[in-house]
């Protein structure tokens, strides 16, 4: 059957107690609605799926069958939420002991949930990001993160319009980089003594350097980066192991494997950088335009959109 007012559909072995349910919703067999939810249009909720009353649903939102959503979750929208998939609210639950205040866990939009995967109270999955099936999420997944295990690990980055290069190539394929970044080849020499990679900073660099850093004995599984400089140009190169970096400036995205010393890269100001897959050995050196200031990043992916888009 539908609504009263025809807008939304609910199966007639469905409870929907909410008021709250957008056009074009979809609420199938056995599932149950509490007063307090809230969910957007074009919703589909499967069988046997419970929704407390403290949970808000976005527009376009999918959630397969045997999926319980407790009270203090907040999905955006278009977030695919598999079956059977598992959500807590309690860190510490106890036999009919009951929590005043809930930590708020968020799936952002356009998140995947695998199915049979557990989430811990508190998570914030990050937009675009997929957690695999059977996944026990025990951290914040990063924006566009892939992650698969138990505690789940990040395996990659969405693939969806990324691309992969390696370096050295015979040609640099890459031209257009998001935000402006580009790749900056070295002038390199060889002989019988070895080899030498050379970087002019007058005639090679497209800012003055003030501040060098280091990277290194970071293990695979550990995620650095993650934010974006409102005014401070970088130059990353790695001249042992190889280092995984997804570059993005709030519309485009481009996956880079940084595994050789004859190529660095430059990453201007506003554009969102997050290195990972650090080899065993890897070392990444860091050029920067300047001095240390907490300031200058933009540490939120949200505000770094907002910001971007204002460009």
């Amino acid at each position: 059957m539908k609504s009263a007012s025809n807008s939304f559909f609910v199966h007639p072995t469905a409870i929907c107690e909410s008021l709250t349910i957008g056009a074009k919703t979809r609420i199938w067999a056995y599932s149950h609605v509490l007063e307090g939810a809230s969910l957007g249009e074009d919703c589909n909720i499967c069988d046997h799926v419970f929704i407390e009353n403290h949970v808000r649903l976005g527009n376009r939102v999918t959630v397969k069958s045997g999926v319980q959503l407790w009270d203090g979750i907040d999905i955006e929208d278009d977030v695919f939420i598999g079956p059977n998939a598992t959500f807590t609210n309690d860190p510490y639950p106890r036999s009919k002991k009951w929590r005043d205040q809930h930590p708020w866990t968020r799936i952002c939009g356009g998140a995947s949930i695998g199915a049979n995967a557990t989430i811990l109270p508190g998570i914030t999955v990050g937009p675009g990001a997929m957690v695999g099936a059977g996944s026990v999420v025990t951290r914040d997944v990063p924006p566009f993160a892939i992650v698969a295990g138990n505690p789940a690990r990040i395996t990659g980055y969405e693939a969806r319009g990324v691309e992969e290069h390696h370096f050295p190539e015979p040609t640099l394929p890459l031209t257009n980089l998001p935000g402006g970044a580009q790749l900056i080849p070295l002038i390199t020499s060889v002989d019988l003594r070895g080899s030498l990679a050379v970087l002019d900073f007058e005639r090679d660099l497209p800012f003055q350097p003030v501040r060098f850093f280091t990277v290194f004995d970071v293990p695979s599984s550990n995620v650095r980066g993650e934010h974006a400089h409102k005014i401070c140009h970088q130059l990353l190169n790695v001249p042992l192991g190889s280092i995984r970096i997804v570059i993005d400036d709030g519309r485009d995205r481009v996956s880079l494997v940084l595994d050789s010393p004859e190529i660095s890269l430059h990453i201007p100001p506003m554009v969102w950088a997050t290195q990972y897959a650090h080899t065993e050995n890897a070392i990444l050196n860091v050029l920067a335009s300047h001095s240390y200031d907490p300031n200058d990043y933009i540490r939120d992916y949200a505000e770094f959109r907002s910001l971007a888009s204002a460009l």
